[in-house]
């Protein structure tokens, strides 16, 4: 979730360039939540109950959402983009492009043409801060945005990543990828601190299926030991050798984007002169967490095919 506090001197998308964009969006009458209820829908990018009411009848900003949108509808419908909780005209740039790409989410809003004329008026207003929103993939035939800076490309998350989301409907594991794919130009650290996160949510969703019981506070090299004990990929005397060496990779990759994270992804609290983490860092933490990601997904895939099968 995002931690809408900032310091706005160090954005690149300017509070001109937000205000005309909202202004816009304003005239235009556009419902920015889509078919989504508005608590459900900043609900994939904030953790309202950790933001403050200020109703006193209630202890978060969710009862506050619930009281004054959905109970009695006394906050005019555009209340979104000045509430400083939330705080889009000087929030992270990377806070407000995700709040864009979620407005034309599949789940969002099914108009695919709607979407459309979205993505340009939000390009028209971007662009002289140097940003874009293109579409990256697709999910069940419809488009997926994701924003990055003019001349440069997100990370290449590919479409066998998006497979595993689409197969499992999850939107967690929706929202963890377009974070990696949205983060690794703008905020190098919250890719890092998602492509962990990516890797965690599939191993415990597999353990699930499993029937193993979790304790909650697993890391995530433990994790993965785990998973790879009940798909049948442990290590062991009659593995060949290039088997052997490769689950042993898996081992050492797993605990590079442990360390990444917990070095200089989000999530945790960093001294104020720590150095931001590098773009092409980000990148490797985010092509290791899918690539292994895809791989185990796969062999959970086939234990669940030789499961129905039956013995030979």
């Amino acid at each position: 979730m995002f931690r809408p506090d900032h310091d706005e001197t160090a954005n690149a998308i300017t509070e001109v360039t937000r205000r005309g964009l909202f202004d816009e969006l304003r005239i235009a009458n556009v419902n920015w939540s889509g078919r989504l209820g508005e608590s459900d829908f900043l609900g994939r990018l904030f953790d309202l109950t950790a933001l403050p009411s200020r109703d006193n009848r209630y202890s978060d900003m969710a009862g506050d959402i619930f009281q004054h949108r959905e109970r009695n509808w006394d906050w005019q419908d555009d209340w979104v983009f000045d509430d400083s909780r939330l705080n889009l005209l000087r929030c992270d740039d990377e806070v407000l492009l995700r709040f864009l790409c979620e407005m034309v989410h599949p789940i969002v809003r099914s108009d695919e043409a709607e979407a459309t004329q979205l993505v340009e008026m939000f390009n028209r207003h971007l662009g002289v801060d140097g940003f874009e929103i293109v579409q990256r993939t697709t999910i069940s035939g419809k488009p997926i945005f994701a924003a990055r800076a003019r001349g440069q490309s997100p990370p290449a998350i590919t479409g066998e990543v998006r497979r595993i989301a689409d197969a499992l409907s999850s939107d967690q594991i929706f929202a963890q990828i377009t974070r990696m794919e949205t983060s690794v130009a703008t905020d190098p650290a919250l890719a890092i601190g998602s492509a962990k996160e990516f890797v965690e949510t599939l191993c415990k969703g597999i353990l699930t299926a499993k029937g193993e019981a979790l304790a909650g506070n697993e890391t995530l090299p433990q994790l993965v030991k785990r998973v790879r004990g009940v798909l049948g990929l442990e290590i062991d005397g009659a593995t060949a050798d290039t088997i052997k060496r490769t689950l042993s990779a898996l081992a050492t990759l797993t605990q590079g984007i442990a360390e990444l994270r917990g070095q200089l992804g989000s999530g945790h609290g960093h001294h104020p002169s720590a150095n931001r983490p590098d773009p092409s860092v980000a990148r490797l933490a985010v092509g290791t967490a899918t690539t292994l990601g895809v791989f185990l997904f796969d062999q959970y895939q086939e234990s669940l095919a030789r499961s129905s099968a039956g013995p030979a």
